[in-house]
């Protein structure tokens, strides 16, 4: 079982960078964070540009795996995300892995300006989105005209990218879904799949909803013909009512509880000073030393 703290995107650079390169020295697999303009209960509060915080975080950091968890099409377009996503692969020496997903209903979803959509519209959109950063994310042959493309709701016209991409065949997508369709996605796009359990279930019945949204993935694995122990499965336990470093034996049983269930990376929040995800930095320093244990 690996293990992934999330950063979030609030502190300014003197103070966040400590928080990184401790990700990396306490010994976690993976540091990432939330790809959003403002968030929900901290939308008054901070809140820094995702790429150029993980660009940052590239630099100070030499081995542990970076990543967004999850950016999405409420804000973005196809070409110039994957221009800035490939530029932050290559400056991180191939660490940066896309968390991705439909996008929410937030602040996000009409900051810009834009109609409300279906959940259909949502995902249709979702699923282009996708499908084109995978065409535009890959190596150009040489002498090509670029990458094309003409959707409902993306158009490029000859896109040229960055050259060799830092990943091969492209950096890895871990793809976030809850939805059969969505789940097809991951299947068909994703190194992994990430799912914070159904929505409103706490508890045993938010860990009942977590075994069965693993079955639902399998189904959709094999509907588009992926083998699913071939895609990764990520699981973010604090949710259900829980932030899991509320203690180490809390901790320790997330993990436990997720590793029977399948899931082969875990993700929880660095804790903050109060609200949302309050905890102690004692508390994260005494869980990363489980870690090497939890590898096993």
């Amino acid at each position: 079982m690996r293990c992934g703290i999330i950063i979030l995107p609030q502190d300014p650079w003197t103070e966040a960078q400590r928080k990184w390169r401790g990700a990396e020295e306490l010994g976690f697999d993976s540091a990432w964070t939330y790809d959003h303009l403002s968030w929900r209960s901290l939308a008054d509060e901070p809140w820094q540009a995702t790429v150029p915080t993980l660009t940052a975080a590239s630099v100070v950091t030499t081995h542990i795996r970076l990543g967004t968890i999850v950016a999405s099409p409420n804000f973005r377009h196809p070409v110039p995300f994957a221009k800035d996503i490939a530029t932050l692969d290559e400056i991180s020496g191939g660490r940066f892995v896309l968390g991705v997903g439909a996008g929410g209903t937030g602040f996000d979803a009409f900051v810009l300006g834009e109609r409300e959509l279906s959940p259909m519209q949502r995902h249709e959109r979702f699923a282009e989105f996708v499908s084109d950063l995978d065409l535009l994310l890959r190596f150009e042959l040489p002498g090509s005209a670029g990458v094309s493309f003409s959707g409902e709701w993306y158009t490029a016209v000859n896109a040229r990218m960055v050259g060799v991409p830092a990943q091969q065949p492209r950096l890895p997508f871990v793809v976030a879904a809850n939805g059969p369709k969505g789940m097809r996605v991951a299947a068909e796009y994703g190194a992994g799949w990430v799912t914070t359990g159904a929505d409103g279930a706490v508890g045993e019945d938010w860990w009942a909803s977590i075994a069965t949204l693993g079955a639902r993935f399998e189904d959709a694995a094999d509907s588009v013909g992926t083998d699913p122990l071939n895609v990764e499965r990520y699981l973010m336990i604090d949710s259900g009512g829980v932030y899991a470093l509320d203690s180490v034996a809390r901790f320790e049983d997330s993990v436990g509880r997720a590793a029977e269930l399948g899931f082969t990376e875990v993700l929880t929040h660095w804790p903050r000073a109060d609200g949302i995800y309050a905890g102690s930095e004692a508390v994260l320093e005494a869980a990363a030393e489980l870690l090497p244990k939890l590898r096993e």
